[in-house]
């Protein structure tokens, strides 16, 4: 930090930058008795529920790109930091890995496994060959390759692209499966594709490219290490991104003060033990110097209290926002003329808190703001991104080191999912939807027509298929049923297509519903198995290479003579597809 100026030019002088305390979490070893994470045992529960395959194991926590959260360690070590690099959550994925395929006869009662929970489901085991069930069956019954592809090329023959839907899911697939994937869907004259990401991440994309042209990360992990203040508003990342807590320990250890805005105090982000550190794991580390407990809603009111405070006391960046920025002034006088009362009653947050939270972002040099869901999932969610984004321009914490914004991902792939074009409105590399696109595309493409029009996102999808105007909806891994806020009305949907093509690894409780008429359930490999490796692209829009782990017999038979290139089904013993 000491290369950065102590002061920006244009700045009013509140003091030197507050600094967040490097202290232990208890001196109670080991932190009995607290409530915490309890690393060493879970670590022995793994251990235990993988002892069919320790070596293989071993090979992909060793060799592979992690398929947990969207950080992706290389193997054991990544690029911020050095040292070990492995988290629970990790951990807890690895018996997907390992598992040993389910018999077809766990398959043949549709009844008996739709009383089964999605974890009762998982541990059946693999999918091991395609699947098809028809409406009124028992169960499911088993078909070789030929017959599969036989079936789905019948019930699709006729049926013109604006009535088939696409979905993919993001942990554990490669940017090669998703480039397939949504090359397929538009050969096939449907621009209805989309990705999970519609459900984590919408407001993300929108309210960055809208202010600042960029729909992504601004600041690498590194940034982290060592920046004056680290904002951390609607994140959980010691849960959903364990191996975070390592960066925070290594930050607070610079100086960094550590600031959480949340409806709830989360315990994880109070204080942490970190196994792979001798000082953390035995008395822990106190990770937030600062807690702002807003209302649900009430993000908006609290940066604007921010903001009032901010250019009150006179610690924008008038340089910075002079030469790079646009709007200012409205901003300003929009936050000036907002009742602090007003701010207080919305927000939740009494002023002398915003005051303050102002205070530490005006003394600082640097600010790094991380967020997730807590901030995307409101009808407000691009205008939550929006003044996160005002918070960092007004202060000049954007294009530099140690500064930026960086909305975490949740999943190992579904950056490069959205990057690689899963998405209806954009072809891969982000080129939009168009007359001019599809021209490139289809020379790209060996002449084939590609789609003008932009398709259904996932919402709308759903709605389209409730409405009978899909008669074929692939979803490649992913649970809509689970995840969208009305599982009924997923399950009406689902019910009145035609054909419903389920590709994963394991079953789960949408794969159960009753079709329109025909369900195909297809195998998949783990990123693990897929030939000759791939890519996945973490958060930070880090493209990471993951080999393919040899040691483990493929699910289902021997290795077919030929398979695709990403992501394709599990061979089986009876025939394989032809790329």
């Amino acid at each position: 930090m000491s290369d950065l100026p102590q002061k920006r030019p244009g700045t009013a002088v509140l003091g030197p930058p507050i600094k967040g305390d490097d202290a232990v979490a208890s001196f109670v070893p080991f932190g009995i008795g607290q409530d915490k994470p309890h690393h060493f045992v879970e670590m022995a529960e793994v251990m235990w529920e993988n002892r069919d395959s320790l070596p293989y194991a071993w090979n992909i926590l060793n060799n592979g790109v992690c398929d947990g959260c969207s950080l992706g360690p290389r193997g054991l070590r990544d690029d911020v930091i050095e040292g070990t690099h492995l988290c629970t959550t990790r951990l807890k994925l690895l018996r997907l890995n390992t598992m040993p395929a389910l018999a077809p006869a766990d398959v043949m009662d549709i009844d008996r496994l739709r009383q089964l929970s999605n974890k009762e489901l998982q541990e059946l085991g693999r999918i091991p060959y395609p699947f098809v069930y028809r409406k009124g069956d028992r169960g499911f019954k088993r078909v070789s390759w030929d017959e599969a592809m036989g079936i789905a090329a019948e019930l699709t023959r006729d049926v013109p692209g604006e009535r088939m839907g696409f979905f993919a899911t993001s942990r554990g697939v490669t940017n090669e499966a998703y480039y397939t994937f949504t090359k397929a869907a538009r050969l096939l004259g449907s621009n209805h594709v989309d990705l999970c990401a519609r459900l984590c991440h919408a407001a993300t994309v929108a309210g960055l490219l809208g202010t600042i042209g960029y729909g992504a990360p601004t600041c690498s992990l590194k940034d982290l290490i060592g920046t004056d203040v680290l904002l951390l508003i609607g994140t959980n990342i010691s849960n959903n991104q364990p191996v975070t807590m390592k960066y925070l320990m290594e930050a607070k250890r610079k100086g960094t003060r550590v600031v959480v805005v949340n409806t709830t105090l989360e315990k994880g982000l109070e204080r942490y033990w970190i196994p792979s550190d001798v000082k953390s794991c035995l008395f822990g580390t106190q990770l937030m110097d600062d807690f702002v407990q807003v209302k649900a809603g009430g993000d908006i009111a609290f940066m604007n209290g921010v903001l009032k405070a901010l250019i009150a006391k006179g610690a924008q960046d008038q340089d910075y926002i002079d030469t790079h920025t646009v709007g200012f002034d409205e901003m300003a006088a929009k936050v000036a003329g907002q009742k602090w009362s007003d701010l207080e009653r919305v927000s939740g947050v009494a002023r002398n808190r915003m005051e303050w939270v102002a205070e530490l972002w005006g003394r600082a040099r640097s600010g790094v703001t991380i967020y997730s869901m807590g901030l995307t999932q409101h009808s407000h969610g691009v205008e939550n991104v929006e003044d996160v984004v005002n918070l960092h321009l007004a202060r000049g914490f954007m294009g530099r080191e140690k500064c930026g914004i960086l909305p975490i991902r949740g999943h190992s792939g579904v950056q490069g999912g959205g990057e690689c074009g899963v998405n209806p409105a954009k072809l891969p590399g982000g080129f939009k939807i168009g007359p001019e696109t599809s021209a490139r595309f289809k020379e790209l493409w060996g002449g084939h027509d590609i789609p003008e029009w932009a398709g259904h996102s996932t919402g709308p999808m759903v709605e389209a298929a409730a409405a009978g105007e899909l008669d074929l909806f692939y979803n490649l891994g992913g649970n809509l049923y689970h995840t969208m806020p009305d599982p009924e009305f997923v399950r009406e949907a689902y019910a009145n297509v035609k054909l419903r093509i389920h590709q994963d690894i394991v079953i789960n409780t949408s794969t159960l519903i009753e079709p329109g008429d025909t369900i195909l359930l297809l195998p998949a490999q783990t990123r693990y198995e897929q030939r000759g490796g791939g890519t996945s692209t973490n958060t930070e829009r880090r493209v990471r290479f993951s080999p393919e782990i040899e040691g483990h017999p493929y699910v289902g038979g021997p290795s077919p003579s030929t398979r695709s290139p990403a992501a394709s089904p599990a061979p089986s013993s009876q025939s394989s597809p032809t790329p």
